[in-house]
């Protein structure tokens, strides 16, 4: 499988905000924005993987690894397909016209 980029718009939510906004901030460094929003912290970003699937779990992981009670919802677009996520299932695939 080929290496893509995917540009990441997310939300997500924890027990612990502040240091799941550390790990975000570490995990995507230079390559999005990372902003708390009150309870909920949203990001922009974008990152190169093989599929939206494993970014995805590979970044609620992460954010698992500091606080267990973390949520995340992501869209995740590449080539004008759309994938979105809540925590580790995909709820949609849509394709752009």
């Amino acid at each position: 499988m080929s290496i893509r980029i995917y540009k990441l718009k997310a939300q997500t939510s924890s027990n612990n905000p502040q240091s799941v906004l550390q790990v975000l901030k570490r995990f995507l460094i230079r390559k999005g924005d990372v902003v708390l929003n009150g309870e909920l912290i949203e990001v922009n970003a974008e990152l190169e993987g093989e599929s939206a699937k494993d970014l995805s779990r590979i970044l609620l992981s992460e954010m698992r690894k500091i606080e267990k009670k973390t949520r995340l919802r992501a869209e995740w677009t590449s080539d004008n397909i759309t994938e979105r996520f809540f925590d580790y299932v995909s709820n949609s695939v849509k394709e752009s016209e």
